[in-house]
């Protein structure tokens, strides 16, 4: 399956939108109707699970707000950076399925808390440099998994879907001008 990253990524922030994710709820709310779809009525302190995408407007109404435990923060991404780092070039840490989705999410809403508040634009700076390493880190390694054999399922399965998608274009790429580069007799 050869996916190009942009659509695989874009692909995963959809699943990802749709994903059930924990709410508690910060005050009464009758029934309402999001882009045709009815939600409520809910009532406060109480916990329910409802799609990314209706929690996260629930959140900007004031009406709701996460369960920490699903998002992402310093510390997780820190304790994933170390992860990377102790493995070795061929070994790669398993991740969320939707690591990169909240990732993303997790740098726009400290991105915007920075707008707001210079004295977050320090935390934002280097949660940003941590990510770059983590990905780089996870990229060098998945650049010479797939300029190696092939990949057993077991090796493969640590890896995103958006990961995926990069190595097995990657795979075929490599493979490709492996076997054209070896060709003997070929006519000029």
């Amino acid at each position: 399956m050869s996916t190009k990253p942009s659509v695989s990524i874009k692909y995963s922030d959809f699943i990802f939108e749709n994903t059930p994710v924990r709410i508690i709820i910060n005050r009464n709310c009758p029934e309402i109707e999001l882009a045709g779809l009815k939600v409520g009525p809910f009532k406060e302190g109480n916990e329910y699970e409802i799609r990314y995408w209706i929690a996260q407007e629930l959140e900007k109404a004031g009406i709701a707000r996460f369960q920490e435990e699903g998002l992402l923060d310093a510390v997780k991404l820190n304790k994933i950076h170390w992860k990377e780092r102790v493995q070795s070039a061929r070994e790669i840490a398993s991740l969320a399925e939707d690591f990169y989705p909240k990732l993303r999410r997790y740098l726009v809403d400290l991105k915007k808390m920075a707008v707001k508040n210079p004295e977050k634009m320090r935390e934002y700076e280097k949660i940003v440099r941590l990510s770059h390493d983590i990905v780089n880190c996870r990229l060098k390694k998945i650049v010479s998994l797939a300029s190696a054999p092939a990949q057993t399922d077991q090796t493969l399965k640590s890896l995103t879907k958006e990961e995926r998608a990069i190595y097995d274009r990657l795979y075929t790429i490599i493979e490709e001008w492996r076997s054209n580069i070896l060709k003997v007799g070929v006519e000029s």
